[in-house]
This record gives C-alpha cells, structure tokens and sequence, in this order.
C-alpha cells in the first residue's frame, strides 16, 4: 500500500482561496523564497537562546515557504529554477534547523539530543537525495511519512511546547522510515518493469 505525506494528500489546497491575495503581489516569487530561508536562518539561531521565539520565526519562515509557489502559479511566474532554488534553500533551512536544535541540546548538556539531531539530518538530507535519485533515473518518489511540511510542523510544536526532545525522537524515526518507504517504493516500479 502506498503511503502518501500529508503535504502530498493537501496538494495545493490552499492556492484557491489565496488566489486574489496572490496575485495582488508582485514580487518575483524568488525574493519570497530567499526572504523565507532568511528568517528560518534566523530561526536557527534563535532557537538555543528562545525556543517560543523560535517556533514562530520558523512558523513564519514556513509561511514564506508555502507562499512562493502560491505567488509563483498565480502570476504565471513559475519556473524550473524557482522550483530549483526553493529545494536548495529547504535543504540548508533544514540543515540549519537541525543545528540549531543541536546546539539548543549542547548548551543544555543533553548529548542524546545532539545525537538524534544529527541523525534526523541525516534522514532528511537522506529523504530528498532518494527522490532527487529517483527522478533523476525517471521514476516518480513522492512517497513516504515525513515531507518537509510535517518536519516544519513538528519543529514548530517542539520549540513552542518545549517538548524537543521527544519531538526529535519522532523525527529520528519517521525520516529514516520514510527514507526505508521511497527505497522500497523505487524497487517496487523498477522490479515491475523488468516483468
């Protein structure tokens, strides 16, 4: 059975009701996205000094996120190298996210935490490779548990409730279980082709 990520089931949902908004704004869709990883950069650093702080600057940099390809498809202005740099910057907004949840760890000497920070980075830099590969050798990989948007959710309820270490225990596992479910996936189409 496939399973498919919430982001994939929602699709773009909210272009529809944003549509008037979006097309009120005029700004090249790139800015919005470079502006987005900015304040998640921020975010970053923020996170080892005020997690609530924190959770909202990531709320807000996820915003952006979510915006830029709303403006982009309303205004006609959607581009191979817009969709390009968006995923370029997610994977340093992630990296540096997950840093900054290390060093929140570090400072409040949990080791375990800096541990499952590293290897939910792994996963998620894992995650996106699996189906940049796939893609790349022309099969479709958007399959799996944990997208970016449900990372993006939990990092925001773990900075705002202050549960980031059991937060970081979920990520661990569902990104190298998603990781588990796009191989799987991916052998699945290839052994069906060879029938």
């Amino acid at each position: 059975m496939k399973v498919n990520m919430l982001s994939s089931q929602l699709g773009h949902f909210l272009d529809r009701p944003l549509l008037p908004l979006a097309k009120k704004i005029k700004v090249n869709p790139n800015i919005i996205t470079i502006v987005g990883f900015i304040i998640t950069t921020i975010a970053a650093i923020t996170i080892p000094y005020n997690l609530i702080l924190a959770g909202v600057l990531i709320l807000c940099g996820g915003l952006f996120d979510m915006f830029d390809g709303i403006i982009a498809r309303a205004n006609g202005r959607a581009t191979d190298f817009g969709a390009f740099l968006d995923s370029v910057l997610d994977r340093y907004s992630d990296s540096f996210l997950l840093l900054g949840f290390g060093w929140y760890f570090f400072k409040n000497g949990s080791i375990s935490g800096m541990l499952l920070s590293a290897g939910t980075m792994i996963g998620t830099l894992v995650i996106s490779y699996a189906k940049a590969r796939a893609e790349g050798l022309g099969r479709n990989c958007h399959t799996g548990l944990m997208e970016r948007g449900e990372r993006i959710i939990l990092m925001i309820f773990g900075a705002l409730t202050g549960l980031v270490l059991p937060v970081m225990w979920i990520l661990l596992i569902l990104t190298h279980v998603t990781v588990i479910q796009r191989i799987h996936h991916v052998w699945k189409i290839m052994k069906r082709e060879q029938v």
